[in-house]
């Protein structure tokens, strides 16, 4: 029997184009179907499947000298996979790497936006659907525990996530260094767009109170409204609504400015100069930049957004640096522990060994001692005292030793010294 390995055999956004990811992609019952199906390769020991849109990744636990030979036959069977398709687009990973790839993995170094939090929440429901189908065990449970144990600590120590990386969630960001909080604050929507109606959710969910949507067609605003449980309004009723809110997202289709000096503001005027935020998303741009020179009126557009983007996306780059040597800790851990677990049953041999001697012996002399109850409790004691203490010692170098060289060779002298059965 061979040493026992950790492995992982993927794919992901970065190995295989979309339709290829949608091919491999495991969902709902066929997660629980194909785990069970590969639980019974007589090679596969422990395993577990994380499918997401952005990568399909099979983690298990396998002493075959070729661990992926009967996955890569689960996957032709199951997948209509070619063994010219697997070696294209997937990856394979033993011990260390794939530890490693797996601690990445949940922390959101390998994902397209570094730092996305939804990988976290895929990766706690992979370990819950396995552990409840029993494919999982002590080795997988430890590995997944860790990684998420190692996320939630690189997110925590580093603020990988902090800092927005989309266009909408920058605008929303933007907004809260002028606010400061989102209670009691409108906004209004003018025009449509999808990264639009995204700030505008985001800023829904971050606390805004109420939604104005205003369109140049009245029946799109109707419908915008609705979504956003908001209120609609003509275009003609612009200068109306700019009195009564604090946030203005523009995205419209038209040629000029929508937005300027003169008709913002005398509307600013009327507000007693309360401040306001201006999101310009369309191009060619709704807001004439020169309201940015009145005090009080903060105007953004599309190019101040992408450059929030671009610095954040380097922050978290930064970030994802320091996230690797934290992650660097947890994998040498890990291979230790590893190691360990494959001399327990060693330990566990010698200490029924010891404790067969020390039963034999006493039983042998206790009946000529003729010691009371107390007495032989103390004597039962006394030898379990002395047996824990000689065998700690051996105990730890071997456990050391594993995890330092050779296994194979630590286990069979240790079992020659000890007069321990052959594996």
């Amino acid at each position: 029997m061979g040493d026992l390995k950790l492995c992982c055999l993927g794919l992901s956004h970065k190995t295989a184009p979309v339709e290829i990811r949608e091919k491999y992609a495991f969902k709902g019952d066929e997660i629980e179907n194909a785990l069970l199906q590969m639980n019974s390769i007589s090679s596969v020991e422990e395993c577990i499947i994380l499918s997401t849109c952005n990568r399909v990744e099979i983690y298990f636990t396998s002493r075959a000298s070729n661990p992926f030979k009967e996955i890569y036959e689960f996957l032709i069977e199951r997948k209509s996979a070619t063994v010219e398709e697997i070696n294209q687009f997937f990856y394979k990973k033993e011990q260390k790497e794939a530890i490693k790839h797996g601690f990445y993995v949940a922390s959101s170094l390998d994902s397209m936006v570094v730092g996305e939090p939804q990988i976290v929440g895929q990766f706690k429901d992979a370990f819950q659907t396995a552990k409840e189908l029993g494919t999982i065990g002590t080795v997988m449970c430890r590995f997944c525990e860790t990684a998420l144990k190692v996320s939630k600590r690189v997110r925590t120590e580093t603020g990988i996530s902090k800092n927005a990386v989309s266009i909408s969630f920058a605008a929303v960001e933007l907004a809260k260094k002028i606010f400061g909080n989102f209670s009691g604050k409108k906004v209004a929507i003018i025009g449509a767009g999808e990264m639009a109606e995204l700030a505008v959710k985001h800023l829904l969910s971050n606390g805004v109170s109420e939604v104005f949507v205003v369109n140049r067609t009245f029946e799109r605003a109707v419908k915008l409204a609705e979504e956003f449980g908001g209120k609609p309004f003509p275009l003609t009723e612009l200068n109306t609504v700019l009195q009564a809110v604090d946030i203005v997202i523009s995205s419209t289709g038209a040629p000029g400015y929508v937005l300027t000096p003169e008709n913002v503001v005398p509307v600013f005027e009327k507000r007693k100069n309360s401040p306001m935020f201006f999101i310009d998303i369309a191009v060619p741009r709704d807001i004439d930049p020169a309201l940015n020179e009145v005090e009080g009126l903060y105007v953004y557009d599309i190019d101040d957004l992408n450059e929030v983007v671009k610095a954040n996306i380097e922050e978290r780059l930064r970030a994802a640096e320091i996230a690797k040597r934290i992650i660097e800790e947890y994998v040498d851990r890990f291979i230790k522990w590893l190691k360990e677990l494959e001399v327990a049953p060693l330990i566990a041999e010698l200490k029924e060994k010891a404790e067969t001697i020390r039963k034999t012996e006493i039983e042998k002399r206790l009946s000529k001692l003729n010691l009371t109850a107390q007495q032989t409790q103390e004597v039962e004691n006394l030898t379990r005292v002395i047996i824990n203490k000689l065998l700690h010692q051996p105990i730890t170098s071997v456990r050391k030793k594993a995890a330092e060289e050779e296994r194979n060779q630590v286990v069979q002298i240790f079992r020659e010294i000890f007069g321990l059965g052959k594996e």
